[in-house]
């Protein structure tokens, strides 16, 4: 048996009239979705803007077959309803969760587990800048790249949630950071945000200055960009060092792959995406962040840089900002009036 709040029949959301460019985005109206028994509704106040996104809008990244079909990974807001076999979330819960999709929506449901409560001191707006990138940071940085405190890491495209995200939780965890990012400006924010040195890669390659830098490297590699970096990154990394692939933003297909330098560094490469992990998985790392993330962001020692809000009627505006790389941190879209 399900508990529910009274709502509307139908909710807005956003919409795309076939893949293609920013300007296929549409403000729709559909039915609401009904919470499985293990997943909560939530009436979305805030959602996030990711490049996964951008790729479904462009049908290079489809749904799973039992997701939604709208876009959006994360948002914040409150617990309408709640399945039956849900016990750990009341009606009226404030929470921000990791979607299966549909968050460009007034309502949408979640999974249960992957459902956090909003840190202390924080809005909607904030809240919903969190999930997507700390779940993903946790599991490919701390899990698969098993950084300690103690090691350093090179965490490519800095400035992206992603990039800050990781910039903040290797330095809370004791870790020496280096940062790319792709102009001057950038890199002094990748400094401000807790990087010992930053390199701009329009500049030239990124390897001779980290080498320069650290003598012999880094114990740790997190890359969104792909193929081309590929050979640069094996360089960078000293010996038991960990190269993380995060995402392929520029090619995923490797053609100049020196396994000697693999074998004698004794290097391990290995990385993941989210969106297809179950939902065990996912609440796994939700139990993880909540033990040890969330109490750096309620007291203040880390927390999501949001670059700009944009109204839910301006979502297209919002996706032509993310795709032209010209933001630091996040970009958001506010769903309702009380997202802060």
């Amino acid at each position: 048996m399900s508990l529910s709040m009274t709502r509307p029949a139908q909710m807005r959301q956003v919409e795309v009239e076939g893949p293609g460019g920013a300007d296929r985005l549409r403000i729709g109206a559909g039915p609401l979705p009904v919470p499985a028994a293990d997943e909560v509704l939530i009436r979305v106040m805030a959602a996030g803007i990711n490049r996964p996104d951008i790729m479904q809008r462009e049908g290079r990244y489809p749904p799973p077959a039992n997701a939604s079909p709208l876009m959006g990974l994360e948002v914040a807001g409150t617990v309408v309803a709640v399945g039956g076999d849900v016990s750990v979330w009341s009606l009226g819960d404030r929470v921000t969760a990791l979607t299966n999709g549909g968050g460009y929506a007034e309502y949408v449901a979640a999974p249960a587990s992957q459902c956090l409560p909003w840190p202390t001191g924080f809005d909607a707006l904030r809240a919903a800048a969190l999930p997507e990138n700390y779940f993903t940071v946790w599991a490919n940085l701390m899990e698969h790249g098993r950084l300690r405190a103690g090691e350093s890491v090179l965490v490519h495209g800095g400035t992206s949630g992603i990039g800050v995200t990781a910039i903040q939780l290797a330095r809370a965890f004791g870790a020496t950071v280096y940062a790319t990012a792709g102009s001057d400006a950038k890199c002094e924010a990748c400094r401000r945000l807790g990087a010992t040195d930053a390199f701009n890669y329009r500049s030239g390659d990124f390897a001779p200055p980290l080498l320069a830098a650290t003598g012999d490297g880094v114990d740790v590699i997190i890359d969104i960009v792909g193929a081309p970096y590929f050979s640069q990154n094996l360089s960078c990394l000293r010996r038991d060092g960990r190269l993380v692939e995060v995402a392929t933003q520029l090619g995923a297909k490797v053609t100049d792959f020196n396994l000697a330098a693999v074998m004698q560094k004794r290097l391990v490469i290995t990385g993941s995406t989210m969106r297809p992990r179950t939902t065990a998985e996912k609440g796994a790392i939700a139990a993880a962040l909540r033990a040890h993330v969330w109490p750096l962001l309620s007291s203040g020692q880390a927390g999501p840089v949001i670059h700009a809000v944009y109204d839910f009627a301006d979502v297209a505006e919002a996706h032509r900002l993310l795709e032209s790389s010209a933001h630091i941190g996040k970009v958001m879209l506010r769903v309702s009036d009380d997202a802060g």
